[in-house]
């Protein structure tokens, strides 16, 4: 399964791009379930934190994964941006920036079923791909 993920990982810069495409469409993705398994309305929209506040269960947690989303969001996309402007090597980069986007796919979805420690640690690994981006510029430069 690993060495099928490595394969679909192209070595093409546009590869960083989608997946950082991708990953700023996860917290609107995060939203819509977060709506349509709260009841909202299109009334709603005129207001749509007020909905939210009052939520419990999985539609406050599906919210939450949402607004986590958008706080780790520019960590990772500053990442990426550093790696490539340092010349780190595109391939790493991609499958850095990939499985980002599918530990947070994961985050999300442990966030919404409330499985608190196991999205406790697929937020370290999501933050640990952003900083070995980070450190490998840092590398790449000295």
């Amino acid at each position: 399964m690993i060495s099928a993920f490595f394969e679909l990982v192209t070595d093409k810069v546009a590869s960083a791009i989608l997946a950082m495409v991708v990953a700023s469409l996860l917290p609107w993705a995060v939203s819509i379930v977060a709506k349509v398994s709260g009841g909202f309305r299109i009334r709603n929209n005129a207001h749509p934190r007020e909905f939210f506040q009052n939520a419990t269960g999985m539609v406050a947690r599906a919210n939450a994964a949402q607004q986590n989303s958008y706080e780790t969001l520019p960590v990772f996309l500053a990442a990426v941006i550093v790696a490539m402007l340092f010349f780190v090597p595109q391939s790493i980069i991609n499958v850095l920036a990939w499985l980002y986007v599918m530990i947070r796919i994961g985050f999300c979805m442990a966030y919404i079923t409330n499985l608190a420690m196991f999205r406790s640690i697929l937020w370290v690994l999501s933050m640990a791909c952003c900083l070995m981006l980070f450190y490998l510029a840092i590398r790449v430069s000295v």
